[in-house]
């Protein structure tokens, strides 16, 4: 519920926009252990949400959130690792955050993970492994990873070449970007 309220402060629904208090409660139900709250407000101190910004506490709230199976933080950590973002860069603990997120059905995390083995980015470069994430974010809902598996079946990156799937793909994507 406080992570609730957290949220009507920071968009202003049903009470008047104060992303300080936002993050007040945010705060309050991190502490108790609510993982959308820990990730919620590493989003905040990212982004200078209501607090100056400090990318070195938003990873650590996103730690504590990922630490306790929160699937969207550990996409955040992850990101933070590619990036060097308040830690110093490191793609294969991208790699492995991207991974756990991944299993947990994070799609946005399949597709982190793909390019990473489409690029060889803290892993080998694997084109059929990243055709086959970008797959699961596809089928996941993902438009990107519709597009990027569409841009595969075009291009033979990872598949035989195949213009009908690379045409239904893209279908696919803009249905689901509509």
């Amino acid at each position: 519920a406080m992570n609730n309220l957290g949220l009507c402060y920071q968009n202003g629904a049903g009470v008047t926009k104060d992303e300080a208090e936002a993050v007040s409660w945010y705060r309050k139900s991190a502490e108790l252990g609510h993982a959308d709250a820990m990730n919620n407000l590493g989003l905040c101190y990212a982004n200078g949400t209501g607090v100056p910004k400090d990318e070195v506490e938003a990873v650590s709230w996103y730690r504590k959130a990922a630490e306790v199976g929160h699937a969207v933080a550990m996409f955040n950590l992850g990101i933070c690792y590619e990036e060097g973002t308040g830690v110093s860069t490191d793609e294969k603990e991208a790699v492995s955050w991207y991974r756990k997120a991944a299993e947990l059905g994070e799609a946005s995390a399949m597709l982190n993970l793909g390019a990473c083995y489409f690029n060889g980015t803290g892993v080998p470069k694997d084109e059929a492994e990243a055709v086959s994430l970008f797959r699961k974010a596809a089928e996941a809902g993902s438009p990107i990873g519709m597009e990027n598996l569409a841009e595969c079946y075009e291009n033979g990156f990872g598949v035989s070449p195949n213009a009908a799937l690379a045409a239904e793909w893209r279908r696919k994507a803009q249905v689901a970007s509509e």
